[in-house]
């Protein structure tokens, strides 16, 4: 299980994360939805130890996060950022292999390699293993990088945004993959979604961000609710489920011609001296 307890995080004067407590279970598929700026990013930083909290406390398995053991803390990760560049002179292959950096030598085991070419087989990619990378698209570099967190072999498994660049059936390849792999493998599993429908889908558990905090937790059957989303998002929304229960939102449009902020938070005189 992972631990988070009162965690504090601020990058200068905004806060991204005050008193923030949670726990996640092995063997489950949590996602963090929220708005933009509300912190996502920089709580899977934080837990990564990319960034360092004001205070609280990060726990694996009853070991804690220290920056003196970084290294061996990060061990335990696959972590797949937003950023998908792979502006580099490798092939596909060789960047999946990358996954066991710590394993490979001056000689390849073929087991790595079969490994590998397994990895992408699974994905639908075994086709492009001796690809340039600088010469795919950005869903098919988001897939490699996703392949290369699996050969990682992780305990903990962060994603962020994993789905961005993917079009509908990659989007699902990947999220069943990752489903069925976080279940065998007794991963815990962290990803950062902004569709909210894929989110009920694929979720066993929901962690939903505002403003520094954790507003709401729980399975999506449970939590998703318009007034929810009215909250955190600032639009209506009508939700419906299906015949498994799963929610889907549908967001309301609102009227063309209504103004973009219906109350200026600024006059007129206060916009043209910024000017």
């Amino acid at each position: 299980m992972l631990q988070v307890n009162k965690l504090n995080v601020a990058l200068d004067s905004l806060v991204l994360a005050k008193d923030m407590s949670f726990s996640l279970e092995a063997g489950k598929v949590n996602v963090i939805i929220g708005p933009n700026g509300t912190g996502k990013s920089t709580l899977l930083k934080t837990l990564f130890g990319d960034i360092q909290a004001k205070s609280g406390d990060i726990l694996f398995a009853g070991d804690a996060l220290q920056r003196k053991q970084l290294s061996h803390w990060r061990k335990q990760f696959g972590y797949m950022p937003q950023d998908i560049r792979l502006d580099v002179e490798l092939s596909v292959l060789e960047v999946v292999l990358l996954g066991q950096l710590n394993s490979l030598g001056l000689r390849l085991d073929d087991s790595l390699i079969k490994e590998a070419l397994s990895a992408l087989d699974k994905i639908g990619l075994l086709h492009l293993a001796n690809r340039d990378v600088n010469k795919l698209s950005g869903g098919q570099c988001q897939m490699i990088l996703f392949a290369q967190a699996l050969m990682r072999k992780p305990k903990i498994l962060m994603l962020d945004e994993p789905v961005s660049a993917l079009d509908l059936h990659f989007q699902h390849v990947l999220l069943d993959h990752l489903d069925t792999q976080t279940k065998q493998q007794g991963w815990v599993t962290l990803m950062v979604l902004h569709d909210l429908n894929l989110a009920a889908q694929y979720a066993d558990n929901l962690l939903v961000l505002k403003d520094g905090d954790v507003v709401a937790s729980g399975h999506p059957n449970n939590i998703l609710t318009s007034s929810l989303v009215k909250e955190v998002y600032k639009v209506d929304a009508q939700i419906t489920k299906d015949s498994s229960g799963i929610p889907f939102i549908r967001t309301v449009r609102k009227n063309n011609s209504a103004p973009l902020s219906p109350t200026p938070k600024h006059s007129s005189k206060e916009v043209e001296s910024l000017v």
